[in-house]
């Protein structure tokens, strides 16, 4: 039995030896990967005019977003990903002059957002006690 599992090992390992010369020796550019690897990705581009003007007042920039000013630079606002829309309640930071979107925040779903609405009274009772 001994005999015959070193048979077996020796049979692997000259499987794998065979398999790395192959791996070395071929020429084949069919696994370099997509064609623009070295390409940079496209930059995200900032929302012109995002600024809201403070309070609970709603502005839309040239895109028809509407945002929501709750505090400082935390923003609300109605956003569109892989098309569907989301409530996007996020801390907001300025460069360059714009105001760009944190990584601080969540997105809701339309679902979403009503089951927070539906709970909101309960939580507000909870924050008062």
């Amino acid at each position: 039995m001994y005999t015959h599992f070193c048979a077996i090992l020796q049979q692997n390992k000259k499987k794998c030896q065979e398999s790395a010369r192959k791996k070395q020796s071929s020429s084949s550019d069919s696994d370099s990967g997509p064609d623009d690897r070295n390409v940079p990705p496209p930059s995200k581009k900032a929302k012109e005019g995002a600024k809201s003007n403070g309070g609970d007042s709603a502005s839309a920039d040239g895109e028809g977003a509407t945002n929501w000013t709750l505090e400082g630079m935390r923003q609300v606002r109605i956003n569109e990903f892989r098309g569907r829309k989301m409530v996007d309640i996020r801390e907001h930071y300025e460069k360059d002059g714009k105001v760009l979107p944190g990584k601080k925040g969540i997105s809701l779903s339309a679902s979403q957002w009503r089951k927070l609405l539906a709970v909101a009274d309960e939580v507000t009772r909870a924050l008062e006690q």
